[in-house]
């Protein structure tokens, strides 16, 4: 009997309800990235967060030996799109819970897709 295993697990999470002031701080999001790297059990290589200016959003991305977390943020509608894919023995909830505790999102809709389904003969 085969049975099914992902290579890595995909968690997508759209953050609403985000206060502004936290969307566009670009030095603790990516602090915030690299602590959810740290609790999801991954090792990051290389990390750039970009800021659009005073008040306005934030792209972020860590690559990750793992895979990689990234950040898309929007002050102005006090919405994050978050994308945390990660292989391994490294915990995408865990990156995403520690994102939440961070953000104090009013509401965080996820989704999770398995990644590479292989079969064990």
């Amino acid at each position: 009997m085969s049975t099914i295993e992902p290579v890595g697990r995909h968690l997508l999470a759209d953050l609403c309800g985000v206060p502004p002031a936290l969307l566009s701080d670009a030095v603790a999001i990516e602090a915030a990235l690299r602590a959810a790297a740290a609790d999801a059990g991954a090792t990051v290589l290389f990390g750039h967060v970009h800021p659009f200016g005073d008040g306005q959003g934030v792209t972020g991305v860590l690559l990750l030996m793992e895979s990689h977390i990234s950040i898309h943020t929007w002050p102005e509608h006090g919405f994050a799109a978050v994308d945390v894919f990660m292989c391994g023995d490294a915990r995408p909830e865990l990156a995403l819970a520690s994102l939440q505790a961070f953000f104090a999102p009013a509401d965080c809709i996820q989704r999770l897709a398995p990644r590479g389904l292989l079969r064990d003969s």
